[in-house]
């Protein structure tokens, strides 16, 4: 990010921020309002996070998941599972009188 988007972003949420707190003063501080101040406030934490990083980005490495392995036998099924069921899509073939 070069300076010059810095600082129209810092400007950017300067004025989101007066905005706000014109519409906690129209309108209380309702939740919507709450909402807003808190995005608001989340960008001006990032913008401020992307201003520590300088001008070389940083590689961000995936986080380390643990994995569980399921094991699907190859066995067939129990054909009592699908006793009296219609293939979907299908709709009905089976006569039921």
């Amino acid at each position: 990010m070069t300076s010059t988007e810095i600082v129209e972003l810092r400007r950017v949420i300067g004025q989101m921020r007066h905005c706000v707190s014109s519409l906690r003063a129209r309108y209380g501080d309702v939740a919507a309002v709450q909402r807003l101040a808190n995005d608001v406030e989340r960008m001006d934490i990032d913008a401020t996070e992307l201003v520590d990083l300088g001008t070389t980005p940083r590689q961000r490495e995936a986080p380390q998941v643990e994995r569980e392995v399921v094991v699907v036998p190859d066995t067939p099924y129990d054909e009592s599972l699908w006793k009296d069921a219609d293939d979907e899509g299908l709709g009905g073939y089976r006569n039921r009188t």
